[in-house]
C-alpha cells in the first residue's frame, strides 16, 4: 500500500509539474542529474521554504547567475509538489527561474538524503560543489566568499570552456555576490 501510494504521488508531481520548470526528484534523479552534468562543473543546491538561511544562498546563487550564467546551478527543494507555487514564486524572487529545478516527490526523504550523500542527515541548506570530474566539496550551512573563490579557482583551472581569462573573470563573483 506504501509503494502504491509512493506511485500515486510521484505520477501526480510528474502530472502537475510537466508544464512546469521544476522536475519531480525521486529515487534515481541525483543520477539523472549527474549525467547530464558530467564534464562540467555545476552547484547543486538543496533547499527547503522553511529553511531561513536557504534564502541567503538563493540569493547568492541568483546573483551568481545573473552576472555568471555559464556557471550551471541545479536546485533541489526538500519540499513537496503541493508547495509548487511557492516553491515557484521563491525561485522567481531570486532570478532562480531559468535554473533546472526539482523538488522532493518521493514520501520516503530519508532514502532521498541517502541516495544524494550518505553522510548527509537533512540539514539545510547543503550545497555540493562539484567539479567536472564529479568530485564534490558539500558544505552544510550558509556557504561563504572562501568556499566560493575555492570552487571557482578550481574550475577555472580545468574548465577553459568558460571563457579565457577565466580566473579574473569569475574571481570576481565574490565582488558581485558581496561574500
Amino acid at each position: 500500500m506504501k509503494y502504491l501510494y509512493t506511485l500515486l504521488l510521484c505520477l501526480y508531481a510528474v502530472c502537475t509539474l510537466a508544464a512546469q520548470d521544476t522536475k519531480p526528484f525521486v529515487q534515481g534523479s541525483l543520477q539523472s542529474i549527474l549525467s547530464t552534468h558530467q564534464g562540467k562543473p555545476f552547484i547543486l543546491a538543496l533547499w527547503s521554504l522553511d529553511c531561513s538561511h536557504c534564502r541567503d544562498d538563493l540569493a547568492l546563487l541568483g546573483k551568481l547567475h545573473q552576472s555568471h550564467a555559464e556557471v550551471e546551478v541545479v536546485l533541489v527543494a526538500t519540499d513537496t509538489p503541493a508547495r509548487h507555487e511557492e516553491i515557484e514564486a521563491v525561485r522567481k524572487t531570486y532570478r532562480l527561474k531559468h535554473l533546472e529545478s526539482w523538488v522532493y516527490a518521493d514520501t520516503f526523504t530519508e532514502r532521498l538524503r541517502y541516495e544524494i550523500d550518505p553522510q548527509w542527515y537533512g540539514e539545510l541548506p547543503r550545497t555540493y560543489f562539484f567539479d567536472a570530474a564529479g568530485h564534490a566539496l558539500a558544505i552544510s550551512g550558509k556557504f561563504n566568499r572562501t568556499q566560493l573563490m575555492h570552487w571557482i579557482r578550481e574550475i577555472a583551472k580545468i574548465n577553459p570552456s568558460l571563457g579565457a581569462g577565466n580566473l579574473p573573470v569569475l574571481a570576481d563573483v565574490a565582488k558581485v555576490l558581496n561574500v
